[in-house]
This record gives C-alpha cells, sequence and structure tokens, in this order.
C-alpha cells in the first residue's frame, strides 16, 4: 500500500510508471505571444518609416547606383596612380561634369541661336503678316487670323494674370527638384569617399568565411551594376547614330543636336527611345512632310528592334542575365515603380541572381564536403546505405 504523499501505482507488480499530475492552468506561452506582437507591431512601424521617408530612401539608392558605378574609375585611380580617394572621387565628378556640360552645350547652343534669331526676325515677321506678305502672312489672309487673335485677347490677358499661381508651383517643382540633384550627388561623392571604410568595417566584424563570401557577392553585384550602365550607354550610342543618319538622309538640320538629345533620353529603358523619338520627329517635319513620316517609320522599326532585340540580348551579355528575365524584370520595375523601376530594374535582377547563385553553389559545396567527411557506406542524407545480399552478409 503507498504510504501518503507518494505516488499511486498500479497493482498488477509490473511496478508501472506513477501517474502524471494534472498540468497548471497558468502554463500559457506569453513569452512567445508578447514577442509575436512585438514584431507585427515593429514590422508596421518600419512599413510607416518606408513610407514617411520614401523620398530620402529613394535619394539613397539612387545615389549608391551612381556611386557602385563610379567606384571603377575612382579605385583605378587610387590604386595606379596613388591619389588619395578624396581627389580622385573629385576629379571623377569634374570630368563627368565636363562630359555631361559638353553635350549640354551641343543641344543648348543651337537652340539660343535659333531663339535669338527668331526674336530679332520677330518685328518683320509680324509686319509681314499683317500685310498679307509671306507663306505666314498668306495663311493669315486665308484665315483672317488677325480678327480671331482680336477677339482671343481678352481670354488670353485673362489667362495670362491667372498664371501666377501656376508660376509659383512649377518654380516650386523645379525648386525641389535641384534639391533632389544636389542631395543626391553629395550623397554619391561622400559613398566614394567612405564607402570602403564603412565596408571594411562591417566586414571585419565577420568570421573570415563569411567575410570572403560577403565580400564575393559585393564585387559580383558591382559587376552586374556595371555591366548593366556599360550597356545601356552602348544601347544609346547606338540609337544616336540611328537618329543622325536618319536625318542626314532626308537632310534635315540640327542632326547633331537630335542625335545628342536621343541618346540622353534613350537612357531610359523601355520608354526613353519614344521621349526621344517625339521632338526629332517634330523637327523632321518642319524641314518637310515626307522627312517626318520617314523619321516615324524608323523609329517605329527601331524602337521595336531596341526593345525585344537589341537591349534584351546586350542586356543578357552585360549583366549574365537570359533575356526572359531582362524582359521579365523591366516589365514588373516599370509597372511597380515606373522610372526609377524602369532604371534599376536590371542591376537589381542581377544582384537576385548573383546571391541565388551564390546559394545554390555554397549548398553543393557543403553537400561535396559532408559526403567527403561521412565514412563509406553511408549517404549523403546521413542515412546508412542498403547492404542487403550476399555482400551484407560476408565478413571483411
Amino acid at each position: 500500500m503507498a504510504e501518503p504523499g507518494e505516488p499511486a501505482e498500479r497493482g498488477d507488480g509490473a511496478g508501472a510508471a506513477p501517474i502524471a499530475p494534472h498540468p497548471s492552468r497558468s502554463s500559457v506561452p506569453w513569452r512567445t505571444i508578447l514577442a509575436t506582437i512585438g514584431v507585427a507591431g515593429g514590422t508596421y512601424i518600419a512599413w510607416l518609416l518606408v513610407i514617411d521617408l520614401q523620398r530620402e530612401i529613394t535619394w539613397f539608392i539612387v545615389a549608391a547606383f551612381f556611386a557602385v558605378v563610379l567606384s571603377a574609375p575612382v579605385d583605378m585611380l587610387v590604386r595606379r596612380v596613388k591619389m588619395r580617394r578624396t581627389l580622385a572621387a573629385f576629379i571623377v565628378f569634374v570630368v563627368g561634369f565636363a562630359i555631361i556640360g559638353g553635350l549640354g552645350y551641343l543641344v543648348i547652343r543651337p537652340i539660343v541661336n535659333e531663339i535669338t534669331k527668331f526674336v530679332n526676325d520677330l518685328p518683320r515677321l509680324v509686319q509681314d503678316a499683317q500685310a498679307g506678305r509671306g507663306p505666314i502672312g498668306h495663311l493669315v489672309t486665308k484665315y483672317n487670323l488677325v480678327n480671331r487673335a482680336k477677339q482671343l485677347e481678352p481670354k488670353l490677358q485673362k489667362y495670362v494674370s491667372n498664371s501666377g499661381s501656376q508660376a509659383l508651383s512649377i518654380l516650386r517643382a523645379v525648386g525641389n527638384g535641384l534639391i533632389s540633384v544636389l542631395t543626391i550627388l553629395v550623397l554619391t561623392f561622400l559613398m566614394l569617399v567612405e564607402g570602403p571604410k564603412i565596408i571594411g568595417g562591417i566586414l571585419g566584424l565577420m568570421s573570415p568565411e563569411r567575410r570572403e563570401r560577403v565580400g564575393r557577392l559585393g564585387r559580383n553585384s558591382s559587376r552586374a551594376i556595371t555591366g548593366y550602365m556599360a550597356g545601356n550607354v552602348l544601347i544609346s550610342i547606338i540609337a544616336s547614330i540611328v537618329t543622325y543618319v536618319g536625318l542626314l538622309i532626308f537632310g534635315v538640320p540640327f542632326r547633331g543636336v537630335a542625335a545628342v538629345w536621343v541618346g540622353f533620353a534613350d537612357l531610359i529603358p523601355l520608354i526613353g527611345a519614344t521621349l526621344g523619338a517625339v521632338p526629332t520627329v517634330g523637327l523632321a517635319f518642319l524641314h518637310s512632310v515626307p522627312a517626318g513620316i520617314g523619321m516615324i517609320i524608323i523609329y517605329v522599326v527601331y524602337q521595336q528592334f531596341e526593345n525585344h532585340v537589341l537591349q534584351v540580348t546586350i542586356m543578357a551579355r552585360t549583366v549574365k542575365l537570359s533575356p526572359l528575365v531582362v524582359l521579365v524584370s523591366l516589365l514588373v520595375g516599370v509597372q511597380l515603380f515606373g522610372l526609377l523601376g524602369a532604371l534599376l530594374a536590371i542591376p537589381f535582377a542581377g544582384i537576385v541572381v548573383v546571391i541565388v547563385v551564390d546559394l545554390f553553389q555554397e549548398r553543393q559545396r557543403r553537400r561535396a564536403e559532408r559526403a567527403l567527411i561521412l565514412p563509406p557506406g553511408v549517404g549523403v542524407a546521413g542515412e546508412a546505405d542498403d547492404q542487403s545480399g550476399p555482400e551484407a552478409l560476408s565478413g571483411p
């Protein structure tokens, strides 16, 4: 018979285990519940911060993209010329601004000259039009444009008087754009100068094996971004050449300006060719109707060729992505993030592919090492091989 306080046993003499006490009703996993609530709340707060800091995050991403692209010439000056990194970054910035300024001068100078010429000739053109002389005067007389202009004069004055608020909003937008550009430039310069120190400090906190792996991922990702930029510049050069040759065939003036403009606009994937083609086609129509129609045909054919063949093929070779991945990443990026998504879709896809490939290679390497360490007769999965049969029964 069991003593008081001792657990009762079965009476079958087999020494059965004692009956377990009833669990307490207070055993609620409060730590798990509180941890789940904390993770959900932290995720929500982080999402709110991302929404509030969306503009600043965009600046940081764009600056990081440019810093990675410009890091190659900066590193070359530091290694080969033995130059301080701050001075090397400053020289790269000055050279980049000089190139952009030179191309902008090629575009702006002819436009300014033509506007100045038009302003100087405007009184004579107005007098000829009112007198019915010249091609404009013939149209003015035929359609009685002078009387119609007088009828529209009050409406034009009212529109001009009410355009002050619109001008203020335009100036505000221009100011915000300038602030964004200056902020991105400053961030890019600081990343070029301080980036290696920060990355080196972070890598120094890791183990040697992890440090080597993260460094390899960073180098491969940088190559993907640099390859994307090189491929994009090559496509823009091809678009400029096509524009110049097309305008040259039809004898359209200012073809150099139009070619430079198309090259700049074509840096934007998918829609860049269209943005560059619209003013160029208008310029061709000002020269002659056949020239305008011919340039429309040239751009329609070239844009299809660029979007589905040229861009996909070049990006597949420079960023090391399959044509299908390039096209899908462009479409998804444009749909989700608009212009910024179009600019960063291909390099982001290249970085994702680099990470996936590294994870796959690391898994294969670990499986190979595990197969070498395990003794014979044990599979990679850790289970003993099936050795039934005469070989299993026979001794050594």
